[in-house]
């Protein structure tokens, strides 16, 4: 086994928030598996990038909402890599147009579930097989699970209600997993990001920029997609052992109570 490449498999990885996180992994050092539904040829100069700075890379073309798509994805790094360390579910929808509370169909609601929480669910539930077994293998073997949530898991927005249930479903999935993979000494933590400005967000920037401007966050700007990354790439590099199941809030101090 080859303890000097550590791998990590982020979904969602080549745009936005997963863009900032693989960027700062691989400033880490770490291979990157990177996961997205856009074709190779779309993805093609973010895996230059990556490998001009000297990293290893591979596209993991998939829906984390497709079982199968799933099983290949942890098939390719097996056969990439040889090894799995740390798994980053990133990958994320809003709903495609935001409604009114009695107005969400069932057919968005389902959507966002399946790739929101069913996704990385059911992906952290084969790779954390995976993990169990390299560490009984190697009990040098090192490796975490890190799920990015939302600061929508416990703020209610009720004009994309569906988003805010799914990231609520993926924040208890995070204390479930952390309780099961405990055993093992496999930590699994929740980053919940605030606004951050990323193609997702610019359709509502401008409402978004109006509420910055006025303090809704104690720092009064927008997120960036490296804010996140840090965090990621502390957790991953294994700097809080011994804080399995917590939250890290990168909102720049949105859900800071204050009068």
């Amino acid at each position: 086994m080859n303890h000097g490449l550590r791998v990590a498999l982020i979904t969602g990885g080549s745009r936005g928030i997963g863009l900032g996180i693989a960027r700062h992994l691989a400033q880490e050092g770490f291979a990157l598996a990177i996961n997205g539904r856009r074709s190779r040829a779309d993805v093609q100069p973010v895996l230059d990038e990556f490998t001009r700075q000297g990293a290893r890379v591979a596209y993991c073309q998939g829906d984390v909402a497709d079982p199968s798509a799933r099983a290949r994805m942890l098939d390719q790094v097996q056969a990439t890599f040889g090894a799995l360390h740390v798994l980053i579910n990133n990958a994320g929808v809003a709903p495609e147009e935001r409604r009114d509370m009695l107005q969400v169909t069932e057919e968005s609601f389902e959507r966002l579930l399946k790739i929101n929480l069913q996704g990385p669910y059911f992906l952290t539930q084969k790779a954390a097989a995976w993990m169990i077994a390299q560490r009984r293998a190697d009990p040098a073997w090192q490796g975490c699970v890190i799920n990015i949530s939302s600061i929508s898991a416990t703020i209610a927005s009720t004009s994309r209600g569906e988003y805010c249930v799914s990231k609520a479903g993926l924040s208890m999935a995070t204390q479930l997993w952390a309780a099961y993979l405990g055993a093992y000494d496999i930590p699994v933590y929740e980053v919940r990001p605030g606004l951050i400005q990323t193609d997702m967000t610019e359709a509502v920037q401008k409402p978004y920029d109006a509420m910055i401007a006025a303090g809704i966050c104690v720092q009064k700007r927008w997120g960036q997609p490296e804010d996140v990354g840090k965090a990621v790439a502390m957790l991953a590099r294994g700097d809080l052992p011994y804080a399995t199941g917590q939250v890290l809030l990168v909102d720049g101090g949105l859900s800071l109570p204050r009068l």
